[in-house]
């Protein structure tokens, strides 16, 4: 089977998705439409049909699927519209600009109809090695986790060149909702959710924005272990830092090498049976790194196309976007109000407070200077 493709949006990330289907990295699907205001050079070149607008590329039913790849403002509606028209979506990430969206969003979804998001560090080699060993228990009882994460940096014009990015109104959020959303999605997928979370935020630090462009939060399991991240897109170098510690020892990323840090014996053992009052277990240390590189998009879209025509189980499910955005949102609804915020998230109460700075957001003027794009230097 040949999956019939529809790209609505065919900006930077629509263009990348288009290219790995064009050039033949992803198997199996072609594209058959394209949605797109004004003119297309990849309609054009390709002799791709093009559309002004979703809606008339979906009614004319020439697609299986389509990939949203548009502002998030605009997921909501672009994704209730083709789901409930029998469509299979790929969701460019956030899944919208709320949990509550999403749930809108899932609620339309019927059985053997595909619903993937495009978390695609679920594809790199390094957590995907985290994950297995984590799940293998490798390092005993959690105890506590850190990530680092502020090597995001942005300059100004990658936020002036855009009329919705880093808007309440557009984007219902910066950092989080944008850059983030990556460490959140890995951040649940190998440790799980946790039950409290406490944010604190920056709007609007480090550029002309009305967003967060730096945030804080400190976590709680069930279990009682304890985490913290902290993301910018203000910082230069920057660190990517992703330390997972339990009673058996450590897992440690630091966007290069991951390593693992085996305590013989465990920290609960030892400390229940030695003499020694200064001591500490024995540590042995395996490199466990594995290569990046991967081309993670293709592998996720790769994935969306199998599970349609092959009922290949998705590495992302539109769900579990939720959880991420669950935190994203957590984290602001907390810095707004200054607590700290149980999990699950209230999503109708989050959603009304991000109504509140939307209500008093517009999309800016675009800026019109040149501006050199390269995707591959925004991945991290």
């Amino acid at each position: 089977m040949t999956v019939r493709l529809g790209i609505i949006g065919v900006g930077n990330i629509g263009l990348q998705h288009a290219s790995n289907i064009l050039s033949g990295v992803i198997q199996g699907g072609i594209i058959t439409a394209v949605s797109a205001r004004g003119s297309c050079s990849l309609a054009e070149q390709f002799n791709i049909p093009q559309y002004s607008n979703y809606k008339e590329l979906i009614d004319t039913q020439v697609c299986d699927a389509v990939i949203v790849a548009t502002p998030t403002c605009s997921h909501l509606e672009i994704g209730c519209y083709a789901l409930s028209r029998g469509l299979h979506v790929l969701m460019e990430k956030p899944i919208g600009l709320s949990v509550a969206e999403g749930e809108t969003m899932l609620a339309l979804v019927q059985p053997k109809q595909v619903f993937g998001l495009m978390l695609n560090q679920r594809a790199d080699p390094v957590f995907v090695a985290m994950k297995k060993k984590m799940e293998e228990n490798l390092l005993g009882a959690l105890q506590r986790i850190n990530w680092t994460m502020t090597n995001w940096f942005r300059p100004e014009i990658y936020f002036q060149t855009s009329n919705w990015r880093a808007t309440w109104a557009g984007e219902g959020g910066g950092l989080l909702v944008n850059q983030c959303i990556h460490n959140f999605d890995i951040l649940q997928w190998i440790c799980g959710m946790p039950r409290s979370i406490q944010g604190f935020c920056g709007f609007g630090k480090y550029h002309n924005i009305e967003v967060e462009d730096e945030a804080t939060a400190f976590f709680e399991y069930e279990n009682g272990a304890t985490g913290s991240f902290i993301g910018s897109t203000g910082e230069a170098p920057g660190v990517n830092r992703f330390d997972i510690i339990g009673d058996r020892g450590m897992l440690s990323y630091d966007g290069e090498k991951l390593l693992h840090f085996e305590n013989r014996p465990s920290t609960s053992q030892f400390s229940q049976t030695t003499s020694e009052m200064f001591g500490q277990p024995d540590v042995y240390i395996t490199d466990l790194s594995v290569s990046s590189s991967v081309n993670q998009h293709a592998i996720i879209a790769q994935n969306f196309i199998n599970a349609i025509s092959s009922n290949e189980g998705l590495i992302a499910p539109a769900e579990e976007g939720l959880k991420a955005l669950a935190i994203a949102n957590a984290i602001l609804l907390s810095a707004w109000n200054g607590e700290q915020i149980q999990m699950p998230l209230d999503s109708a109460l989050f959603h009304k407070a991000l109504n509140k700075h939307r209500d008093k957001s517009r999309l800016r003027t675009a800026s019109e200077a040149d501006v050199n794009i390269d995707m591959g230097a925004s991945f991290r």
